[in-house]
């Protein structure tokens, strides 16, 4: 799969992106990484270049809940129907950033993933996305 990795605007850490990045070349997939402080035009526009299969947003300075809806809509008024997933600190309200997960699925992502499982989850959902991409 071919994926497009980015942040929110307000989020300027990077290296929970590059760690997507190496995670997701490792498992075989191609990826475009668009870095920290991402405008939602940006990420639009580069969706629209790309054209990947999936779009995942990392957050980790705890507002990836206040920013990620506008995000996910941006991405489905152009590309409708584009898997986007959302995962990290997501909050300040620690194991309470569980509390996230419905909303940010009712706004369109297709994934959630905060806490300790996070990533084999995403993992498990990777899974499922590339046989549907491969079928």
């Amino acid at each position: 799969m071919r994926v497009l990795i980015s942040s929110v605007s307000s989020d300027s850490h990077t290296w929970n992106l590059v760690y997507l990045q190496l995670l997701l070349e490792e498992l075989g997939h191609q990826t475009v990484n668009l870095g920290a402080c991402v405008p939602e035009s940006l990420l639009v526009q580069e969706a629209l270049s790309e054209r990947p299969d999936l779009v995942v947003i990392s957050s980790v300075n705890g507002h990836g809940h206040q920013q990620g809806g506008s995000y996910v809509r941006a991405v489905h008024e152009h590309l409708p129907g584009l898997p986007v997933v959302i995962g990290g600190k997501l909050g300040t309200r620690g194991d309470g950033n569980a509390d996230y997960i419905a909303d940010l699925l009712d706004q369109g992502f297709s994934g959630v993933f905060v806490g300790e499982d996070a990533i084999p989850e995403f993992v498990r959902h990777l899974e499922h996305l590339d046989a549907l991409v491969a079928a």
